[in-house]
């Protein structure tokens, strides 16, 4: 997991950088006089928003606008990219696969504050989301030190478009799962299972349109905050959306074939059973129309003198019985294809 002490701050150039932990407090009284350097680019994340009072502090040091103050700490469910003199605004929604509960799609509000020179990061709590980034940082793998606050801005978003994809992969495996069990028994825990699955790539939908918009922005934004060669990176991100968003509508499409198949195959059963009601019921019927007949308080019946009559009225009974049994068996009625 993420640091859960506050707050990390990364500075680097091509040949520099420099990790500093400490909590929101620390920061909220040293970064913007000695931490900002036109020289490196900064970034700065801050693990929750617990310590909303040194936040606020930061955030006023370094003339932040009180109404992006307020959207830190407020869910938006459209978000969109909001210009101002210093800096550019936006939040957007992340997902994280949960291994302890499958019925529930882990998510979290970020929120991003770009600079000329620094990037700043809001989580609403620890996850582990930017472990590559770091890596990049520190390890100086691919183009991250060679490149300024909005390029590190694209790695972060890829990290959690990445996030998406694992997500669905989860979800996706549970389909299959629930494939074969729907073969081999169909149940209501079985149709529970699908309907969660469901509502979970709905979730996903929800917070995914929303980043391929802001995506959609910042490729065609014209921002002294981005740089145009870097227009390029935000375009890809933008399709890896798509692509996600494309994945989610194809198992959607698959939830509810199965969904349908569970219905077909509760249709079938119930089928089963109600043919195997009417088979016996064909052949009860006759017999007992005879036992009626012969059930009549009646004084005088040409039958019932008859020494053998008793034997005779049965044994025509197991004769119709086993002649309907004959033709429904020939027309395939008592055999399960």
């Amino acid at each position: 997991m993420e640091n859960t002490s506050g707050c990390q701050l990364y500075k680097y150039d091509t040949d520099f950088f420099l990790v500093t932990k400490n909590n929101p407090a620390f920061f909220a009284t040293d970064f913007n006089t000695n931490q900002i350097d036109d020289n490196f680019v900064s970034w700065l994340n801050f693990h929750n928003l617990n310590d909303r009072e040194n936040i606020e502090k930061l955030c006023d040091r370094l003339k932040i606008d009180k109404l992006t103050v307020e959207d830190i700490f407020t869910e938006k469910r459209r978000p969109k990219i909001e210009e101002y003199p210093n800096y550019m605004f936006f939040s957007i929604r992340s997902a994280l696969p949960d291994e302890n509960n499958i019925f529930v799609l882990q998510q979290e509000q970020i929120s991003f504050l770009l600079g000329s020179d620094h990037l700043i990061s809001f989580q609403e709590k620890s996850s582990d989301h930017f472990l590559d980034v770091r890596d990049r940082i520190e390890k100086k793998r691919g183009k991250i030190r060679l490149k300024g606050p909005d390029f590190l801005l694209f790695r972060m978003l890829d990290a959690i478009v990445d996030n998406y994809f694992e997500v669905l992969e989860d979800i996706t495996d549970s389909i299959e799962k629930l494939e074969l069990k729907l073969i081999r028994e169909a149940n209501s825990d079985t149709l529970k299972m699908i309907e969660f699955q469901k509502r979970k790539l709905i979730e996903l939908r929800k917070i995914v349109l929303p980043l391929k918009d802001i995506t959609f922005q910042l490729d065609k934004i014209q921002s002294p905050f981005i740089e145009p060669d870097n227009h390029y990176y935000f375009a890809d991100l933008k399709e890896n959306c798509q692509a996600v968003l494309e994945e989610i509508d194809a198992n959607k499409q698959i939830l509810e074939g199965m969904a349908n198949l569970y219905y077909a195959v509760q249709g079938q059963r119930m089928n089963e059973i109600m043919k195997v009601l009417t088979v016996v019921s064909a052949i009860f019927i006759p017999l007992t129309f005879i036992a009626g007949v012969y059930g009549m308080n009646f004084k005088y019946m040409p039958e019932l003198g008859k020494p053998y009559g008793y034997y005779v009225v049965v044994g025509a009974m197991f004769v119709i019985a086993g002649t309907l049994l004959l033709i429904f068996f020939k027309r395939g009625w008592l055999t399960k294809k």
